[in-house]
């Protein structure tokens, strides 16, 4: 499984902002940060990312990037290292250095940069940066902004393609306006472009400051038919994504979800050509699930969950029922055929559950044969989408060169119990004595598609710290998810 070897900074408003002013900030982990600000965006771009380039080729000890794009750090590179000669403590040394090593050799055009001391920083845009009528929101600022990014030898933005703007109103009818201006803007300032497409609904979530909902005639079937969403036990609908249970049902206005989404990436691949033969588009992320994440909607703060719950299993609409059912009769027990009623609710703890405590039915026969199912669907909708992305995105060849990304999220806690009951409910099989992402590592290598994981800056020290009874373990998740 390979992991994206470069770094993602994401610009997102500080909760008191108000969403006129656009003031945002990048978040990195615990890096100490250099401010460039002014009254519409605030960059928060971290020392130790504006070190980064210099310190691989400057120094063996400083932080070091393995093949999988891991920092692993033998002496810290921001403690100890400001020099008062320079007002954010880079010294007149480390800046030649990391001009060399920018503007030199070893700024590489190709996309892999394993083995390399170059490391590509993208960052990412605001979630609002193109508005519901699909146009570009205070364009004037944003260049100025973007030009401050390119002066710093930032290599590019990373842009959600939200499909509740671009085809909002009516089926196939794709509205693209304000993105081309952004893409054109992006382009002329010799920057990049990692384009995210994006099939789920922004807002609710953590760093969210707009709401983005699904299109409006995909709202309107799901008033007649709530079972296009995701469903709790209970019956509560998540409207946040599609359920992986109509990707090939034909109830989308005769189209399945699984054409909705390659007609919308096709339209994306020719609209935007230009930009595919030029490299401008360097990289495309497929959304696969909420948060653009390949994984079930099983913690919901809408729906009350707070961490460290363990979540809920969400395959209760009729057609992932229907599908359950059927594989409850194929292997003879059709009694089978229904989700687990002891796993306890949002908030709960493993050990509070029959279902999820040490030695509980999760590992029993009847629990083994649900969880094999439950998370067989959610590998089977990635490889069905990332099938059609790269059928979607073929045609040229720089085409053949745009790496497609996967995002997949890291569900740290409980990981040091048996059961690892949030993976779990999320969709990952993944109990202390079965490897849940051996699965989703062979579905990622037949479609040469790259993982992009959301919990590599997470330390399991602070985790212990902050929240010591979720018994959580990020680099130990990270480590083996790396391993694939």
């Amino acid at each position: 499984m390979a992991l994206q070897q470069s770094f993602n900074l994401m610009i997102r408003p500080p909760p008191s902002s108000s969403s006129s002013t656009m003031a945002s900030q990048v978040v990195v982990g615990r890096s100490q940060s250099l401010f460039l600000a002014s009254s519409k965006f605030d960059f928060r771009l971290p020392y130790s990312v504006r070190k980064l380039k210099c310190d691989f080729a400057n120094s063996a000890t400083r932080a070091l990037v393995r093949d999988t794009g891991e920092s692993v750090e033998d002496h810290h590179p921001i403690a100890g290292d400001n020099d008062s000669s320079s007002p954010d403590g880079i010294s007149s040394t480390n800046i030649n250095d990391y001009n060399q090593v920018v503007d030199g050799e070893l700024r590489l055009p190709e996309r892999d940069f394993t083995g390399t001391a170059y490391v590509p920083i993208y960052v990412m845009l605001p979630l609002g940066v193109i508005n519901m009528e699909c146009e570009l929101v205070n364009p004037d600022d944003l260049i100025n902004h973007l030009k401050i990014l390119k002066s710093i030898k930032v290599d590019g933005v990373m842009v959600d393609c939200w499909w509740g703007i671009v085809e909002a109103h009516v089926p196939q009818q794709y509205n693209w306006n304000g993105y081309k201006r952004l893409f054109q803007i992006v382009r002329d300032l010799d920057l990049k472009l990692q384009v995210v497409m994006s099939f789920h609904e922004c807002g609710g979530n953590v760093g969210d400051d707009v709401h983005i909902p699904l299109p409006q005639w995909v709202t309107e079937i799901g008033c007649g038919n709530p079972d296009i969403f995701f469903t709790d036990r209970d019956g509560r609908r998540n409207h946040e994504c599609l359920t992986w249970g109509i990707d090939k049902e034909r109830v989308l206005r005769g189209r399945t979800a699984l054409e909705v989404y390659f007609d919308y990436m096709r339209s994306f691949r020719v609209e935007f050509d230009e930009f595919f033969e030029d490299g401008a588009i360097s990289d495309i992320e497929i959304g696969l699930g909420p948060c653009g994440e390949l994984r079930y909607p099983s913690y919901p703060a809408k729906h009350g969950w707070k961490y460290p719950g363990i979540g809920a299993f969400q395959c209760h609409d009729k057609y992932l029922m229907k599908s359950l059912k059927k594989a409850a009769e194929v292997r003879g027990h059709t009694f089978w055929g229904k989700g687990p009623d002891n796993a306890g609710s949002y908030n709960s703890r493993p050990h509070e559950t029959r279902f999820f405590c040490d030695g509980g039915d999760y590992d029993g026969y009847y629990g083994r044969f649900f969880l094999n199912w439950y998370s067989q669907i959610l590998v089977d909708h990635g490889d069905r989408v990332l099938s059609l992305a790269n059928l979607a995105f073929e045609g040229t060849a720089i085409a053949a060169k745009v790496t497609i990304y996967k995002k997949l999220s890291g569900i740290h806690w409980w990981y040091k119990t048996a059961s690892h009951a949030a993976e779990l409910t999320a969709g990952f099989y993944n109990p202390c004595n079965r490897d849940g992402y051996a699965p989703i590592a062979s579905m990622l290598k037949k479609h040469d598609t790259s993982l992009n994981f959301t919990c590599v800056e997470l330390r399991t020290l602070d985790q212990h710290e902050d929240f010591p009874e979720a018994l959580a373990d990020p680099e130990g998740l990270v480590w083996q998810a790396a391993i694939e």
